[in-house]
């Protein structure tokens, strides 16, 4: 029956583990060091400087299937990042390598069937690099970008989430194979079950890991992609302020473009500021145009502002 607690910050690390020891491994990738004794799981966190807000919504959303990760905007997205990053490396530098041996070990080489069993592993092995790689070096360099105010301008988080998806077909094939060469002795036996059993634990770590990505931690990327974009509006309009209204491009606005903003921003249509100024309709479009083109600002909430800072109208004029 799946597990329906959600865990909170003064909760026992103790009893998280012993409720869920499959996230024993996940503590180890938050930098959660062992020997806790009894402390929370806040103090636990925070004696290791792990944000323990973003650990419990990663916990929990791991646990139950569910949870408010997906809208959450207290999530620490460099907490995320090391969470994944160390992941990654828990799985590329131990977990592939160990299920390898446990199969070597487990296998006679000499027989074709097995060495069948070794190729598809490997291949397996190959395509999961392969992925974890292109994470490590494109998606997390530009989550950093965007962390350090200067996102890339030829990647966003829906690039990675169009072709994200968990690479379990060969893991799938391999465990059929696995099954259908139970050997006959007591030992090698036992030893292949033992390690069909490690390959359905990490057949599980990785759908977890795969879920987390989409539901926590993309979500809180688009999050971050959106005040991004915003605050590069922000800085356009602060450029202009600072610069007494000229455009950046030195390309100053005329009286009759100033009179088009300030009938725009007070929330006439084209028609109504046609009549107005005793202009055509085409001619009021240039105007927007011509000044989209030299403000490189394109909403009536930035027009606003712009009117504002630069005298162009009081703010008790202003529909807001």
């Amino acid at each position: 029956m799946k597990n329906v607690k959600m865990y909170e910050g003064d909760d026992k690390m103790i009893s998280l583990i012993r409720d869920n020891y499959d996230l024993l491994q996940m503590l180890g990738s938050f930098g959660i060091s062992l020997g806790f004794g009894d402390k929370t799981v806040k103090e636990a966190c925070e004696d290791n400087g792990v944000d323990y807000y973003t650990f419990l919504a990663v916990v929990n959303f791991t646990v139950n299937g569910y949870g408010d990760a997906e809208t959450d905007e207290q999530l620490s997205v460099p907490t995320l990042m090391q969470y994944l990053k160390a992941s990654h490396a828990y799985y590329l530098d131990f977990q592939l390598p160990f299920i390898r041996r446990e199969l070597e070990e487990s296998l006679d080489l000499n027989n074709s069937l097995a060495q069948l069993i070794m190729r598809f592993y490997d291949e397996y092995a190959h395509e999961i690099k392969r992925h974890m790689q292109y994470e490590q070096k494109t998606l997390f360099p530009y989550v950093q970008s965007l962390l350090d105010g200067h996102p890339a301008p030829d990647y966003s988080i829906e690039t990675f989430s169009r072709h994200h998806g968990a690479a379990d077909k060969k893991l799938r094939e391999l465990k059929l194979l696995v099954i259908k060469y139970l050997p006959s002795d007591g030992l090698h036996n036992n030893k292949l079950t033992a390690t069909l059993h490690d390959i359905y634990d990490n057949e599980v770590w990785l759908c977890q890991h795969s879920m987390v990505e989409d539901h926590v931690f993309v979500p809180a990327i688009r999050r971050l992609e959106q005040v991004a974009r915003q605050s590069d509006v922000t800085r356009n309009i602060s450029e202009m302020v600072f610069k007494n209204g000229l455009p950046a491009n030195g390309d100053a606005l005329s009286d009759r473009e100033k009179d088009v903003i300030v009938a725009l921003v007070q929330g006439m249509a084209n028609k109504e500021i046609a009549d107005y100024l005793c202009i055509s309709v085409n001619t009021v479009i240039t105007h927007r145009r011509n000044i989209a083109r030299k403000l490189q600002i394109h909403s009536p909430a930035g027009l606003t502002i712009y009117a504002i800072v630069n005298g162009l109208v009081d703010i008790s004029s202003v529909k807001l």
